[in-house]
This record gives structure tokens, sequence and C-alpha cells, in this order.
């Protein structure tokens, strides 16, 4: 089996069943049913019970602490789009796309660490921020109010 298709497939099951209880779920679902009714349309029905009964599971397994059946249903997915893929690899481009997934190859996401240290004495005043900060010391009143 290409390692590409059988990567793909491990990567697929593990985000669908993640995001089986996010709100992208529906979403998710919607476009997995239509894969399959595209790729193998007297299987679509089946898969569409198939998702709701393993988001259910899902809900009550992370509920308990079950995380042998979070990993059966992650496995399960994992096969399904595996068997997928061995049958029909001209749809690995459109699950990847369905399911928000890099292409092969592509340059990993740039991520940046931002470390703050800051010491405030006395009376003194510290402001931090990883991103936009506006501070006012005019009281809260902006210059119309002054």
């Amino acid at each position: 089996m290409d390692p590409e298709i059988a990567a793909l497939a491990t990567t697929a099951g593990s985000t669908l069943v993640g995001l089986m209880t996010t709100e992208a779920w529906q979403s998710a679902r919607q476009g997995v049913v239509a894969l399959w009714r595209r790729a193998v349309p007297e299987r679509a029905d089946g898969v569409d019970s198939s998702l709701e009964a393993a988001q259910e599971d899902l809900v009550a397994a992370r509920g308990t602490g079950d995380e042998e059946t979070v990993a059966e249903l992650t496995a399960d997915w994992q096969g399904r789009f595996r068997r997928l893929l061995v049958a029909r690899p001209d749809l690995a481009a459109e699950l990847r796309a369905l399911l928000s997934l890099p292409e092969p190859g592509a340059a990993a996401p740039v991520t940046t660490t931002l470390t703050q240290t800051a010491r405030a004495r006395g009376n003194a005043r510290v402001y931090q921020a990883g991103g936009n900060l506006t501070v006012r010391e005019d009281g809260g009143r902006g210059p119309e109010q002054q």
C-alpha cells in the first residue's frame, strides 16, 4: 500500500473522531457522507448511520473517561478511510480538503514562542501582551470625554 495513502487514512480517521465533539462536526459529517455518496453510493446511508452512532459513542466515552472506546472509534474510521482510499486514491485531495489536512510535503506552520517576564515594585505597573494592547491612563475617559 502507498505510504501516503496509509498516512492520510490514519490522519483523517483521527481528525474525524476529534471533530465529533466540536461545532464543526455536522459540516464534517455531511462532507464525509457526500464523499462516500460519490465514491460508493450504496454505502453512503450506512456511513451516515455509523457516523451518528460513533459520535454518540464518543460523547459517552469521553464523559466516562473511556479511552479504549475512543481508540477503537479512531481505529475504525482510520480503517474505513484506508479502504476507501485504496479503492479510490483519486479521492485523497478531496478528503484532505474536507478535513482541512495539509498536503504531503507541505511546510509545517510557523510557530512562535513568546516568553515574557516582568517584575513590578512599589506603585509600578507592568503591561504585557502577546499582541495588541491599549492602555488608558486617563481613568477610562477617551479624548472626547475630557
